[in-house]
């Protein structure tokens, strides 16, 4: 059996441990421009593998044409946004009044049964459309903004959407779980990360058999406080790897239209700082290759679909 990395162990020997490069994803790129900048100086310094950008909201307007040109240094995704601003269609059961729900308001309904499955994959493919639109690419790879796709309710429209859509070239998914005792050998924010894993259990599996490669092995969850250096937390987040290990982080410049919409601000800046200086961290790391421009990347061995 694989001995797990110490939680203390730094990149490069979980790296190494893990057998392949780990996946490092920014999430929320085109949140505000604040956080896509930081992205793509991280992008461009070569400290990401890859990010996921909100095409509903405001700032992707001038942002998502910029994220097309840092796909020679990483894997560019959508992340599907069901719980902040305005979809980009019409979701009357969803979004009556033309917001989106919070979190807990989606997990209920999904949890319940009342949510529309044609409305859902209705949305997820008007957003990989507003992604193609912009960059002139299909997304490398597929993930959620509060992991939405993967939630029960959601996870079957989902399905729908991209089974539909890519018939041919299949992107990557991010599958939000992972073993129990990786979560809790990693330490931090366990209860999420446990939380979720169950929400999400068989969402990974299920896209394996629908064709579309997975990472396996997750991690990246935190309470986001600034007590705690980011680098102690990211040590954390690479060990216990899986066979395709994913770790996604939030940097970013904390800015106004960033703190109109979402809690996490002044950590960004701390993911963003500890990203940039952190020694190892380029080596330890995934780098996508890509047979030609205008392809999807070659992902570690360990995502290759069921």
């Amino acid at each position: 059996m694989r001995q797990a990395a110490r939680a203390d162990a730094d990149p490069d020997a979980a790296a190494a441990d893990c057998g392949s490069a780990v996946i490092l994803c920014a999430d929320d790129y085109a949140i505000s421009d604040g956080v896509s900048r930081g992205i793509e100086e991280l992008a461009s310094a070569g400290r990401l593998s890859a990010a996921s950008a909100l095409v509903n909201l405001p700032a992707w307007v001038p942002d998502g044409p910029r994220l097309a040109t840092l796909r020679r240094h990483i894997a560019t995704g959508l992340h599907v946004n069901l719980t902040l601003g305005a979809p980009l269609g019409p979701m009357p059961n969803l979004a009556p009044a033309g917001a989106l729900p919070s979190l807990a308001r989606l997990l209920t309904r999904g949890l319940a049964g009342r949510l529309d499955e044609a409305e859902i994959a209705a949305e997820v493919s008007r957003q990989v459309d507003r992604f193609e639109q912009a960059t002139g690419c299909p997304p490398d790879f597929i993930d959620g903004h509060q992991h939405v796709h993967a939630l029960p309710g959601v996870r079957d429209g989902f399905l729908c959407a991209v089974s539909a859509r890519f018939t041919r070239e299949h992107p990557l998914i991010r599958d939000p779980a992972d073993h129990a005792f990786a979560i809790i050998g990693r330490g931090g924010a366990v209860l999420k990360a446990l939380s979720l894993s169950v929400l999400a259990g068989g969402f990974g599996e299920e896209m394996r058999r629908a064709g579309f490669p997975t990472n396996r092995g997750f991690a990246g969850f935190s309470a986001f406080g600034t007590v705690v250096p980011f680098q102690r937390e990211l040590h954390r987040f690479f060990s216990h790897p899986g066979s395709c290990h994913m770790v996604m982080c939030h940097p970013g410049y904390p800015d106004a239209g960033l703190a109109r919409l979402d809690g996490v601000v002044a950590r960004r800046r701390m993911e963003l700082d500890a990203l940039m200086s952190m020694p190892g961290l380029d080596r330890a790391i995934w780098h996508p290759l890509r047979s030609s421009a205008d392809r999807m990347p070659t992902w570690p061995a360990g995502a290759a679909a069921s």
